[in-house]
């Protein structure tokens, strides 16, 4: 539709619907469902939306090369099932992904992540007892066929992290660090993060250049810690293991301490600073123990997804030009858009808290999104006359994901704007 300005918009109500792509794809189902935040934060890779889970949910689309994707529940003797399942389908013919799953995901669709081809990047979890996903990258050309498949994390996410054209691919060593001291996933805040990007082919570990990204988390956990707790943490065997003679009580505050070192300790390992890691380790571990726990980390780390990458970067990376953002608005003189827009993948709605049943009979809001070039919302912001926005709308769209907009071809960064119907 068309705004005020006669400028394209999108108008997005809370219903699923589906409409047809630019570029062929077809019966896209866009899911604009309704959940709760209990927290303003950003939510943690558990509480990442998936297109299907335990058999709900379905996607699909189309490229211009002619192959489709298709996301749905398994279907047995024409039944469906409590898993998932997708297949790539062109020229009559087909190739299954993945079948009988817990959870799928369309990460990215049409986005070359540095193999040579535009591509399809699947979230695939087994079953619901794994701890974590796979991440299974299909080319987009006729035939089809498995690029790379990387593993070890409980999310990724694939983004143009700094604008800069590059995309990275955002994820975690939690199969690594699950059960790592006795200490469970849930146990830990957030597994280490670990942040790649495919060079010519070579899948390489690029967290030393979001350092700033890795102190913002480090502030936020030394918060958590305060000095009488890591002085009683020092104080102890550092092992903590159950049959230590402590009381049930200092023992489970002990472990939410032990956890935070640890997440501290991580952050500046995985971010290439291993000199501050271990002197880190050193202020915040018992002594007598700090020996084992510095081998039993570099063993962990050593076993994750450092070992499926082939090099990494050594420092961060300053002042490179930024990516051209194209607008998705407003037409050009010739009466058309300088790109085709982006195309929802998964958005989802949550619930906005205080707002009154009449006013959001009557609502609808228009926001405007930066778009990078993997279809990740970049920041999302009020437009025309919706000065004002429930903050948890805007925080829920920075979670949204879209296929990117196109310019000759080529997945570019760009601005659009969407309406969104506040009605259930």
């Amino acid at each position: 539709m068309l705004d005020s300005n006669n400028r394209l918009i999108y108008k997005i109500r809370a219903s699923s619907l589906g409409r047809q792509f630019r570029f062929r794809c077809v019966a896209l189902v866009l899911v604009l469902c309704c959940f709760s935040w209990v927290t303003s934060v950003l939510c943690s890779a558990q509480d990442h939306d998936v297109l299907c889970s335990d058999g709900s949910g379905s996607f699909q689309a189309e490229f211009h090369t002619g192959v489709s994707v298709q996301v749905k529940a398994t279907r047995t003797e024409e039944l469906a099932t409590r898993t998932c399942e997708a297949a790539l389908r062109w020229d009559k013919q087909s190739l299954i992904v993945a079948a009988n799953v817990s959870q799928l995901d369309v990460d990215t669709f049409g986005v070359d992540l540095g193999l040579g081809a535009p591509a399809a990047g699947f979230q695939v979890k087994k079953s619901s007892a794994s701890c974590c996903m796979e991440y299974e990258i299909y080319s987009l050309e006729k035939p089809p066929r498995l690029l790379r498949t990387l593993t070890g994390g409980d999310f990724f996410s694939a983004a143009d992290s700094d604008l800069d054209g590059r995309v990275e691919i955002w994820t975690d060593d939690a199969a690594a660090v699950d059960g790592f001291e006795n200490l469970s996933l849930a146990e830990l805040g957030s597994p280490p993060v670990v942040v790649l990007r495919f060079l010519r082919g070579h899948l390489l570990d690029v967290s030393s250049e979001f350092q700033t990204y890795f102190d913002r988390e480090i502030e936020e956990l030394r918060k958590e810690l305060d000095s009488d707790s890591l002085r009683d943490f020092k104080a102890s065997d550092g092992k903590l293991s159950p049959t230590t003679p402590i009381s049930a009580e200092r023992i489970h505050r002990l472990r939410v301490v032990k956890a935070r070192v640890l997440e501290i300790v991580w952050a500046y390992l995985y971010s290439g600073r291993e000199q501050r890691a271990w002197s880190s380790l050193t202020d915040m571990w018992p002594e007598a123990d700090a020996d084992r726990i510095h081998a039993a980390i570099l063993n962990a780390s050593g076993r994750g997804i450092s070992a499926q990458v082939d090099g990494a970067s050594k420092a961060p990376q300053r002042n490179r030009k930024r990516a051209q953002v194209f607008d998705a608005i407003g037409e050009s003189s010739s009466g058309k858009l300088e790109v085709v827009p982006p195309e929802p993948i998964l958005l989802r709605r949550p619930a906005l808290a205080g707002t009154s049943s009449k006013d959001l009979q009557q609502s609808e809001v228009l926001l405007q999104l930066l778009i990078d070039s993997a279809g990740k919302v970049r920041w999302a912001e009020p437009a025309g006359k919706s000065k004002i926005v429930h903050p948890l709308l805007i925080h829920a769209a920075t979670t949204w994901k879209f296929i990117p907009a196109f310019k000759t071809g080529r997945p570019v960064a760009s601005r659009m704007r969407l309406a969104v119907s506040l009605t259930q």
